[in-house]
C-alpha cells in the first residue's frame, strides 16, 4: 500500500501532513510512503531526513498523489483533484460546508476523510486536529497581539513611573482560548474571558483570568448545572445581559482574542461593530475566526483593519502555518492515531474501517458517493 505526501498548494500553508517521525512509523508497518521533494522544507523537515525514516521522495505532486491513501493539511484542490489516483482515499481538512470541489472528488471517485469532523470523543482525542491545531494558534495569537500592540504586556516600576499590566480579553473558553489565557498571565497580561458556557468558569480562574462574571437566576443555574454546561442553551435574556457583560469589557481592553468556532458552520459574531467603535486607540482584535466568518464585525481575512477609533482588527486566517514546525509534528501524529487502529498487520494494508464511530462522521465522500450535506 503506497502513502503519499505531496506539497501543499494552498497560499501561505507552511505545514506538511507526515514528519520523517510519522514516515518511519508507516513505514514500519509495511506502508510505502511517498513524499514530494521539498514538502516538509517550510516545517523544518528536509527530503534527507524523509529518505532516512524510509520515504522515497519523488519529484512531482503527480507522482504523490498517484497512491492509496493520501495525506494533506489543506483539501485538494481542483488540479490536484485530478491528478489523484482513482478510488483513493484523502484524509485533510476539508471545510466541507465552504469546499466547492466536493463534486469533483465524487467525479474521481474518491474516498474523503474531513479530519476536522472527528467527534469529541474520548478515544479520537489523539487524532483530534482542531484541539491540537487550536492550542498551538491560542498561543500564537497572544503573540501576534502583543506584536500589534505598542504597549507592554506586563507591569513595569521604573524611575520614571509605573507601566500598568496590559488588559486581554479572550472570548471563547475552548482549546484555543484556555491556552491564550495562559499565554497572556504568563507575559503579565490581566486576563478576563469570556464563555456562553457557565461551567468554564473554573477553568479561567484556575488559569489565574477572571471570569466575566453574567448574573443568572436559579433556574439558569440550575440547567447549567445539570448539562455540564456543554447543551445548556441560554436564554434571551443571559444572551442580552452577556453581550454587555462582554461589550463594556472589550471597550475597555488593550488585546481581545476571539476564538469561537463551530466546525463545519459560519463563526458566531462575538463583537459588533459599534462595541469596536468604543475601543481605545491601539487597541488590537486577533480574530482567530476569520477563516470561518469572524467572530467581529468588521474583520477581513488575512489583513489588518485600522478602524476610525485607531483600533487594529488582525485577520490572519491560518494561525497554525506560522508555527510550523510543531504545528506539523502534531497534525501528522493525529493522521497516524487516525490510521493506525485500521492497519492489518498480516496484509500490511489500511482499511477505513466505516462502522467505528469514531471514522463514520469524518466521511464527506465515501468511495465516490456524496455524504456530506452543507448547513442551510
Amino acid at each position: 500500500m503506497q502513502i503519499g505526501i505531496p506539497a501543499e498548494t494552498l497560499a501561505g500553508e507552511t505545514r506538511v501532513a507526515a514528519t520523517p517521525e510519522t514516515v518511519k512509523k508507516f513505514a514500519a508497518m509495511g506502508c510505502e510512503v511517498l513524499v514530494q521533494s521539498g514538502a516538509g522544507l517550510a516545517s523544518s523537515c528536509t527530503n534527507a531526513a524523509y529518505e532516512a525514516a524510509g520515504a522515497k521522495v519523488v519529484a512531482t505532486a503527480a507522482e504523490a498523489l498517484n497512491t492509496d491513501i493520501i495525506l494533506k493539511v489543506a483539501a485538494p484542490s481542483a488540479d490536484e483533484t485530478a491528478l489523484i489516483k482513482q478510488g483513493a482515499t484523502v484524509l485533510a481538512a476539508f471545510a466541507p460546508h465552504q469546499n466547492d470541489n466536493l463534486d469533483a472528488y465524487v467525479a474521481r471517485g474518491l474516498t474523503c476523510v474531513a479530519m476536522e469532523l472527528i467527534p469529541r470523543i474520548t478515544r479520537a482525542q489523539s487524532s483530534d486536529i482542531l484541539s491540537s491545531q487550536a492550542n498551538l494558534a491560542g498561543y500564537k495569537a497572544v503573540l501576534l497581539g502583543a506584536n500589534e500592540y505598542a504597549g507592554l504586556f506586563p507591569m513595569m516600576m521604573t524611575a520614571a513611573g509605573t507601566i500598568k499590566p496590559a488588559r486581554i480579553v479572550v472570548l471563547g473558553v475552548g482549546v484555543a482560548g484556555l491556552q491564550a489565557i495562559a499565554t497572556g498571565k504568563r507575559l503579565g497580561a490581566v486576563v478576563e474571558a469570556s464563555d456562553l458556557r457557565p461551567a468554564a468558569k473554573e477553568q479561567v480562574e484556575s488559569l489565574g483570568g477572571r471570569w466575566l462574571d453574567v448574573p443568572m437566576s436559579d433556574e439558569e443555574k440550575a440547567k447549567a448545572l445539570g448539562t455540564g454546561g456543554y447543551a445548556w442553551q441560554p436564554s434571551p435574556e443571559y444572551i442580552r445581559d452577556q453581550a454587555a457583560v462582554v461589550d463594556k469589557a472589550v471597550s475597555n481592553a488593550n488585546i481581545v482574542i476571539t476564538t469561537a468556532q463551530i466546525p463545519g458552520r459560519k463563526a458566531p459574531v462575538l463583537v459588533k461593530a459599534e462595541t469596536v467603535a468604543k475601543m481605545k486607540p491601539g487597541s488590537v482584535i486577533i480574530d482567530m475566526a476569520v477563516s470561518s466568518g469572524g467572530n467581529v464585525e468588521g474583520s477581513k481575512l488575512d489583513e489588518i483593519v485600522i478602524t476610525e477609533n485607531g483600533a487594529r482588527i488582525v485577520g490572519i486566517g491560518n494561525i497554525p502555518a506560522l508555527v510550523a514546525t510543531e504545528a506539523s509534528a502534531l497534525y501528522s501524529r493525529n493522521l497516524l492515531n487516525f490510521l493506525a487502529p485500521m492497519h492489518n498487520k498480516e496484509t500490511s494494508e489500511i482499511v477505513l474501517n466505516r462502522e467505528d464511530d469514531m471514522v463514520r462522521p469524518t466521511l464527506i465522500v465515501d468511495a465516490g458517493t456524496l455524504i456530506y450535506k452543507k448547513p442551510n
